[in-house]
């Protein structure tokens, strides 16, 4: 009898490539609508949630409270165990620069308080919870992400936009790796921690490593150039998203990466994309 997995946001990111790689392995999924479907009743016989819904930066605070008290009553009341997309906003601007299961969660600023509250709130629940933390996503087709929507969308035209230090490490997770990832910790989900915190390594690149990648797939020499923050700065009394992109900013400018010695430790025998192979996707080629 094959496993179930009910993905919640199976439109974005996350959830779209994770449907394809539970699939991949055989598990039945479901897609849940909001619309049309009420999550109690579709949650029933599922063995894992995975929950990819991600309001906009404007609607975390009243929306993320919400929608985690609900998939934690209907997990506790299934016994299903949720797998949550976490980030790396929850170390804050003066963490150490190397981002593992000992770091403090630290941040102080309202979007960074928001995720940290969200995990805590599973981790006091007693629903079985894995946490598979990441840095910025890499997908397979543009998706409104930092590296299609302010990274690469000036490629055709020889320009490689940068938001911050691009001497500097960042963390990267290439989507269709880390969503595989998350089926093999499914499929042992019983034998982790009630709440099992989980650090994707990814890529680490600074950002002319990641230009230098770019450039190779797309076959073109690229310029690399800053990115101008001042259109969002003046946006900001009156582009409500405008703050949160500006809160964030500073992540463009802190060195960061993510210590995998947890994630290799559960799974040793992992085999992450080369970098090579999954940029010409990234970029559309070919």
């Amino acid at each position: 009898m094959s496993n179930t997995v009910l993905i919640l946001g199976g439109r974005g990111r996350f959830g779209r490539n994770a449907a394809d790689a539970f699939k991949a392995r055989g598990w039945e999924v479901r897609q849940f609508d909001r619309k049309s479907e009420n999550l109690w009743d579709a949650a029933w016989g599922a063995d894992v949630i995975v929950n990819g819904w991600n309001p906009l930066y404007p609607d975390w605070a009243a929306q993320v409270p919400k929608l985690t008290k609900q998939v934690i009553e209907v997990a506790k009341s299934t016994k299903t165990t949720v797998i949550i997309p976490g980030n790396v906003y929850n170390y804050g601007a003066d963490a150490p620069s190397v981002y593992g299961v000992d770091t403090p969660h630290g941040a102080k600023n309202p979007l960074g308080r928001i995720r940290i509250e969200m995990e805590a709130a599973y981790r006091a629940s007693g629903v079985r919870t894995i946490v598979l933390r990441a840095g910025d996503f890499i997908d397979t087709q543009a998706s409104g992400n930092w590296f299609d929507m302010m990274i690469t969308p000036k490629i055709s035209k020889g320009i490689f936009t940068y938001p911050g230090n691009p001497d500097i490490e960042h963390a990267w997770a290439w989507l269709p790796d880390l969503t595989r990832a998350a089926v093999d910790l499914a499929e042992m989900r019983n034998d982790l921690p009630v709440f099992a915190d989980i650090p994707f390594p990814g890529y680490t690149l600074t950002g002319r490593e990641l230009c230098a990648a770019v450039e190779k797939a797309y076959g073109q020499p690229l310029r690399l150039k800053k990115m101008n923050w001042l259109p969002i700065r003046i946006a900001r009394p009156f582009w409500p998203m405008a703050k949160h992109i500006l809160e964030m900013r500073y992540q463009w400018n802190k060195p960061h990466r993510i210590d995998g010695a947890t994630f290799n430790k559960l799974l040793p025998d992992f085999e992450f994309t080369p970098l090579a192979q999954a940029m010409p996707l990234a970029v559309g080629v070919k």
